[in-house]
């Protein structure tokens, strides 16, 4: 059980926007948030992996307190159980595929994992080169592999494939589904694609001037729009 109950005044090109955010997930949910450029979107997903500080409320995952403003918590993102994938592939330069999947291990010692995820993304012939020479996809898949070597209580995807191309899109999106489901993660997935929203989430929530305007079924919302 997740509970998400957070406050937060950020600046919108129209003036303050006020964030106001009351949400219960469960283990195994996959959540989307979608809504207009400007509604918060990101700043959910930052808030949540300790990236950026509300102004008040809480986050408790699995019993863990990750933020609470009247105890004075707020665990550093590298205490938080969390994996995350951003758009831009925010992989080490300075290493090979197999030691950004080796440098986040929490225990070192479970090389195995790295090699079940090297063969999951077909980068195993790839492991011992740098990320100067691979593809956009296959950047992303490095960091989509890195995001999930951790076995995250919560997966946070921040418009992770807006720059790929249409195949290699749809290719990741079935490596994302395949991790969600065989890693039994919760996932929140920040996207403006509706047919991908569509796709891989089972919940939708729609931001909306800092509120959640839908929270419901994804093919249901839409259905409105069309």
């Amino acid at each position: 059980m997740i509970d998400i109950l957070l406050n937060k005044k950020l600046k919108g090109a129209s003036g303050p926007i006020p964030l106001e955010l009351d949400i219960h997930l469960q283990q195994g949910d996959f959540v989307g948030i979608y809504g207009p450029s400007g509604a918060g979107k990101s700043s959910v997903l930052r808030m949540l992996a300790g990236l950026m500080q509300p102004d008040s409320g809480f986050v408790r995952v699995n019993g863990e307190t990750w933020y609470d403003s009247q105890s004075s918590i707020h665990l550093a993102a590298r205490y938080r159980h969390i994996g995350m994938v951003f758009q831009e592939y925010s992989l080490f330069p300075n290493m090979t595929v197999r030691e950004n999947l080796e440098f986040a291990l929490d225990n070192r010692r479970d090389r195995k994992l790295v090699d079940t995820l090297l063969n999951s993304i077909g980068m195993h012939e790839l492991a011992h080169q740098k990320p100067g020479i691979l593809s956009g996809g296959q950047k992303q898949r490095v960091a989509l592999a890195r995001a999930m070597i951790r076995r995250p209580a919560l997966l946070l995807l921040d418009e992770p494939l807006s720059a790929l191309d249409m195949q290699m899109r749809r290719n990741l999106q079935q490596y994302i589904l395949q991790f969600h489901r065989e890693f039994e993660l919760t996932t929140m997935l920040v996207s403006h694609d509706a047919a991908e929203i569509k796709k891989m989430t089972k919940r939708l929530l729609v931001l909306e001037q800092g509120n959640i305007g839908y929270d419901g079924d994804p093919a249901q919302f839409f259905a409105t729009l069309e």
